[in-house]
């Protein structure tokens, strides 16, 4: 078996016992960019030079008895999150020239637990997307099938873990940004809980639901990355102040006995029939490793995708209306008049689904519907929140699919935005109240395509759904098997 096909955790056993070195691991991982990337396009930045000095410098950590289980393990970043010295693009062409003067928190923690960077992942433009297709610089494609989506819009990221181009990836969750596009691509993908990860250096899309998030190839790598980016930022005022617990400690842990509820809305039209045989099946391997299940019922969960596409617009057409072409990013060319300039540079640097929901959320704050719209989403946003807390005084945990179909083809759902939207109807709720949810595979269906099943938790109860997640990952193989490249 090749280096870049182990997982974190087996690489650390490796690195710490002197059988390899992090430079080695590392030449691995970017021999395997060289050989798939033209297929997959999982990167917008590869950076080679960076990646083999910090491999160098985990080797003399390793040699002094310094290392963490993430020293010397090559790490693929979402091009959301800043990190000095490469390009922060979102995927945007508005961006596509922008150097951050300063760094995110999560990779000032990852630095410091001596990881190695070695590219910036594709993402749909500012984190708008399922698909990974509305990306300026192209779209990726996913391993399993190279003529369907990656899921979005840490398509990237996700294909990158599961084409073997890093070990494991940060991603961004807006609406299951992390967790669709791990179902599609068959790897773990972790949304924590609002305020556990910090969002300083992670470039704006919706503010009050967007978190970062491990991609990897298995639960113990999740949670050990979870704990190194993890922790409270005095410069996020979202950021949460409690002690972060060893994720990867409480795994292995039995769930007899575990109440886990399965969400009975989720089991209406649209849910592919693959997806729900499958999702079935892992419960019963849930319930056949001792956990109590029962259904429980969110009675509001129908509206979170009309809720999510209010809210999110609204606060994405605040958040990007910095993005004028003054002070930085992209500025139109040959235009003598500052209304015009702005005009011409916005136009011209987003894309089409970009500037689709600047509209929607502009519409939505505006006078005279303000009350109508926003406010009111805000209010149903309270109901799904309170219909989670009724349902946690039930159960430990909540199973759903991720997301109701596989991964879907190239082009399917570009001209049909509301189809698009619906990809995420699983995941939104989590987002909108702001609970950790983990997407795990869970079976594949006929014509060889990862399914995903998702985890819900209660507020900074990430290590539940990662030991319910670990304990059905040990009685599968889903998680073993690799796309053919």
């Amino acid at each position: 078996m090749e280096l870049y096909q182990l997982t974190a955790h087996e690489l650390h056993k490796l690195l710490i016992g002197g059988e390899v070195t992090a430079q080695e691991i590392t030449r691995s991982v970017l021999e395997r960019i060289a050989q798939v990337e033209k297929k997959i396009h999982a990167y917008i930045t590869v950076s080679p030079d960076l990646a083999l000095t910090q491999a160098a410098q985990a080797d003399e950590w390793i040699k002094k008895g310094q290392a963490g289980p993430l020293t010397g393990i090559p790490l693929a970043i979402k091009d959301i999150i800043c990190l000095q010295g490469m390009p922060t693009t979102c995927g945007s062409h508005i961006l596509e020239n922008f150097y951050p003067p300063y760094e995110a928190t999560v990779i000032e923690k990852l630095k410091a637990a001596g990881a190695v960077f070695v590219g910036k992942a594709n993402m749909d433009e500012f984190a708008m997307g399922s698909s990974t297709e509305n990306s300026y610089f192209g779209p990726t494609y996913n391993p399993w099938d190279l003529e369907r989506t990656p899921g979005g819009s840490s398509g990237g990221s996700a294909a990158a873990v599961a084409a073997d181009e890093c070990i494991a990836a940060l991603g961004s969750d807006t609406g299951g940004s992390i967790r669709q596009p791990a179902a599609c691509c068959g790897v773990v993908g972790v949304k924590p809980t609002y305020g556990r990860v910090s969002r300083y250096g992670l470039v704006a899309f919706a503010s009050s639901l967007d978190q970062i998030g491990p991609l990897t190839k298995d639960v113990r790598d999740a949670a050990q990355l979870l704990t190194v980016i993890s922790g409270h930022e005095p410069r996020d005022s979202t950021s949460i102040n409690l002690p972060v617990p060893d994720y990867a400690a409480h795994l292995g842990k039995e769930i007899k006995a575990v109440k886990i509820g399965v969400v009975k809305e989720c089991f209406e039209e649209g849910l592919d029939l693959e997806v729900k045989a499958s999702f079935w099946q892992a419960v019963n391997t849930l319930a056949q490793l001792g956990a109590e299940i029962k259904e429980v019922s969110l009675p509001h969960m129908p509206y979170a995708v009309a809720v999510y596409y209010i809210i999110a617009p609204a606060e994405a057409s605040s958040n990007l209306a910095r993005y004028d072409g003054v002070k930085y990013g992209y500025r139109a060319k040959g235009v003598s008049e500052l209304l015009s300039m702005y005009e011409q540079s916005r136009s011209q640097g987003f894309g089409a689904e970009v500037k689709r929901r600047i509209m929607l959320g502009t519409y939505a704050l505006s006078a005279g519907y303000y009350e109508a719209y926003y406010r009111k989403a805000s209010q149903v946003r309270t109901l799904i929140g309170r219909d989670f807390q009724e349902a946690f005084a039930e159960c430990t945990a909540l199973l759903m699919p991720t997301a109701p179909t596989p991964a879907f083809r190239l082009g399917e759902k570009v001209d049909d935005p509301l189809l698009m939207y619906l990809s995420d109807i699983f995941t939104i709720p989590c987002n909108l109240a702001g609970l950790p949810g983990l997407s795990i595979p869970c079976g594949f269906s006929q014509a060889g395509l990862p399914i995903g099943l998702q985890i819900i938790g209660n507020h900074f109860q990430e290590e539940i759904i990662l030991q319910i997640a670990y304990a059905f990952e040990q009685h599968t193989d889903f998680h073993r098997r690799k796309p053919n490249l």
